[in-house]
């Protein structure tokens, strides 16, 4: 017998960013967030965790940030619009619409996938711990994640 959970049930969200910079191998930075599926618990990443994981990066990095992102509405809405006027080293371009294959991201989600296609967490903690492990090695494969922005066809930044 195979137990599924309902609707309600937890949930794990991640947002992640993929970063390229002259000279130096790409990095990959990502933030984890789960929901228990608790009465008026939001549903998936918010604003302020887009912020913070911006932030992460702003300071690991130690340089201005130019995002390329999606047009996700959490990435679009008023208050990220706030966050992001607040911040002088971060300058934001969106892709158009639908185009998926320009984003670097979409490698590192399709990955992921592949890598926990046949896992079968007991617990949404198993889950988190397996997507946690798997993020890992891709962050210690910088030519991985290179792979990614060449994949888009995309031209590496340059000096």
């Amino acid at each position: 017998m195979v137990k599924v959970p309902g609707r309600r049930g937890p949930r794990l969200s991640i947002a992640g960013v993929v970063c390229y910079r002259p000279g130096i191998r790409g990095r990959l930075f990502y933030r984890q967030v789960i929901h228990r599926g608790r009465k008026n618990e939001p549903k998936g990443l918010r604003e302020n965790d887009f912020a913070r994981l911006l932030d992460a990066a702003h300071q690991q990095l130690s340089a201005p940030v130019i995002l390329v992102w999606d047009k996700l509405p959490g990435h679009r809405s008023a208050l990220m619009r706030q966050f992001i006027a607040a911040r002088s080293w971060l300058r934001v371009y969106y892709l158009p619409a639908y185009a998926p294959e320009l984003n670097p991201a979409e490698g590192v989600w399709s990955s992921l996938r592949r890598a926990m296609g046949n896992l079968a967490a007991d617990t949404v903690t198993d889950l988190v711990a397996a997507a946690k492990t798997r993020l890992k090695r891709m962050q210690y494969h910088p030519s991985l994640i290179d792979g990614f922005l060449a994949a888009t066809g995309l031209s590496p930044p340059r000096p």
